[in-house]
This record gives structure tokens, C-alpha cells and sequence, in this order.
């Protein structure tokens, strides 16, 4: 089982991004992923992408402007279910980019 860190953003860092993170931790495990999220606010989304501590960063909200060092996925579609799949195997083929 791959370990992974997730960074899940929205506009306040707790409802979606909460929303997000359970999805993921249930989707990626049935993928033998095992899934640690951290939710936050897109003001704090930058410092944390770039400590280092995350493998992907998904997000429901716009992000500021900058260079975050990890791939960011658009998580809209786990609040609609529409293209929800896809949005799966986006955040798998992220992690794989990254080598886990």
C-alpha cells in the first residue's frame, strides 16, 4: 500500500475540502492507496504545497497565483459526482507522476 499526502483546498478549508478529503481516502484506498489530507483555505494552499510535506494538492476553490511545486487538480466534480471517476484517475495519474 502507497502512502500518500493530500492537501484539500476550498474558500473556507473546512466543508469541501473535508468533503474532498473523505472521497479521496475512500476512492484512492480501494486503489491500495493509503491516504493522510490536510484542508485548508486557498490564503495558506501556497506555504503548504511548498513545504514539502504533500504529494498532490486537489482544490473546489480558485487558487492564488504561484508555483506550488506539486500537481493541483480541479475537485469540483466530487461536489456535482459529475466526471467524479475522471477526477479519480486524474489524482492517480498526479500521484504516479510523483512516483507513488
Amino acid at each position: 500500500m502507497s502512502l500518500v499526502n493530500i492537501l484539500s483546498v476550498c474558500g473556507s478549508g473546512t466543508v469541501t475540502s473535508s468533503m474532498v478529503a473523505a472521497k479521496l481516502k475512500e476512492k484512492l484506498g480501494d486503489r491500495g492507496y493509503s491516504v493522510t489530507t490536510t484542508e485548508a483555505r486557498p490564503t495558506e494552499a501556497l506555504n503548504l504545497a511548498q513545504s514539502g510535506r504533500f504529494d498532490v494538492l486537489t482544490h473546489t476553490s480558485p487558487l492564488p497565483d504561484g508555483d506550488y511545486g506539486i500537481p493541483t487538480i480541479n475537485a469540483f466534480a466530487c461536489i456535482t459526482g459529475i466526471g467524479e471517476d475522471q477526477f479519480i484517475d486524474e489524482v492517480v495519474s498526479a500521484l504516479q507522476s510523483v512516483g507513488k
